[in-house]
């Protein structure tokens, strides 16, 4: 399965969640969300900085990972960034696959 790191960043309504229930219980929530759609919650991580919690979940697929995206940013009460993380074996995949490639200066003959 794909796995995708999600960053996201709370509203001040959604740290007033956080601060009434904790963090236990939005993990909690994250895992049974992802769970009812096939995944796993691989790692749920409070981080300091510009995103408020760092994510890493195991999704059949990308419409999956945007099916949450929206659902979550739909809410207010987070923004949200989803990454696709990619495996040194999926990159060694992707380095033996033939591209027809021309870069822009080349192709406009200079």
């Amino acid at each position: 399965m794909p796995k995708y790191l999600i960053e996201a960043s709370y509203s001040a309504e959604g740290a007033k969640g956080i601060m009434k229930r904790g963090g236990t219980a939005r993990r909690a929530e994250v895992q049974k969300m992802v769970e009812s759609l096939g995944g796993r919650l691989d790692a749920f991580y409070f981080v300091f900085g510009e995103n408020d919690v760092h994510v890493i979940l195991d999704l059949p697929e990308n419409l999956t990972a945007a099916a949450i995206s929206l659902a979550v940013m739909s809410t207010g009460a987070a923004r949200t960034k989803t990454t696709v993380l990619l495996t040194p074996e999926e990159i060694d995949q992707a380095v033996k696959r033939p591209v027809d490639y021309e870069p822009p200066a080349i192709a406009a003959g200079n």
